[in-house]
């Protein structure tokens, strides 16, 4: 996809973000931006503090230091807010609701635009017939678009683990997102449903939604993205094209494992890495239900 200069704006733009955990700094003075038409990687070791930079990007942490801006308009730092703003996420581990419908899921996710206040819901009325019959029709259409019409009555437990990937894509594209974040969307996926989750990115982007993607899986980052950022040890290493990072000795050397200047260690990595799992943890028990 071809963008001139003169219709690309930036959609994200996060500049000196810092996250600390207690005397911990797990993302140090990070920057980054997406603009429109881009698919953007974040990739590092374990313990790079990658999903510690999403949460910051989408309001389930408030940042140590630094900004987050939307479209030229500073966040707000409440998922909610962010949501409603124009981001959407998926997460590492699926968060689906188990015990509903297919088509039910991705109802959640239109909660952000709908505009039918409580009475109007327990009453029933024409405005809200109207407001439900377009989002079931939004929804439907979504389903069609990954590929799961066909299953929107079944529970989403009962469905595939590929199938529920691309479920928890299309609730939270149900929230018309302008940027999508996804969190290792192909963990656990074999290689033919992971080039299924490639080509689905491509198909968002084609509609207008910028994504910004965290991935182990090198050779699906580097098929996928316009540009990818390296974090080690939750600063930002490199960032350019597929052929500039993979090119990069120091980021040959942080995926290896071995030393280069300024590593701080394994040590201070596995203090960082445990201190992002007990925040995301306590963050969870206290967001869990959350439609993103």
């Amino acid at each position: 996809m071809t963008t001139t200069t003169a219709t690309t704006t930036t959609v994200l733009d996060a500049s000196d973000v810092t996250m600390r955990f207690g005397g911990l700094t797990a993302v140090r003075s990070v920057d980054l931006t997406v603009n429109t038409g881009e698919i953007v990687g974040l990739i590092g070791p374990n313990g790079a503090g990658k999903t510690t930079f999403f949460n910051c990007l989408t309001g389930l942490y408030v940042p140590t230091s630094g900004t987050v801006k939307y479209k030229g308009t500073v966040l707000p730092p409440k998922p909610h807010l962010v949501t409603q703003a124009g981001i959407a996420r998926t997460f590492q581990n699926i968060r689906l609701f188990a015990n509903m419908t297919v088509l039910e899921n991705v109802l959640v996710g239109r909660h952000t635009r709908t505009k039918e206040g409580l009475w109007s819901a327990l009453l029933r009325g024409p405005g809200f017939k109207k407001a439900e019959k377009a989002s079931e029709e939004r929804a439907l259409e979504l389903l069609e678009f990954i590929g799961l019409e066909h299953k929107r009555d079944h529970l989403a437990r009962n469905l595939p683990y590929g199938e529920q990937r691309k479920l928890e894509i299309a609730r939270a594209l149900a929230s018309e997102p302008g940027l999508l974040l996804l969190d290792e969307p192909t963990a656990g996926m074999n290689p033919q449903e992971t080039r299924a989750t490639e080509e689905l990115v491509f198909a968002i982007r084609d509609k207008g939604i910028s994504v910004l993607v965290i991935e182990h899986d090198m050779r699906f980052i580097f098929n996928l993205c316009d540009r990818v950022a390296v974090l080690v040890q939750g600063e930002k290493l490199v960032e350019g094209t597929s052929e500039v990072v993979q090119a990069d000795e120091r980021v040959i050397a942080a995926y290896l494992g071995e030393p280069f200047e300024g590593d701080p260690g394994e040590a201070e990595a596995a203090e960082i890495a445990a201190a992002e799992a007990g925040a995301t943890d306590s963050t969870t028990s206290t967001t869990k239900g959350e439609a993103q």
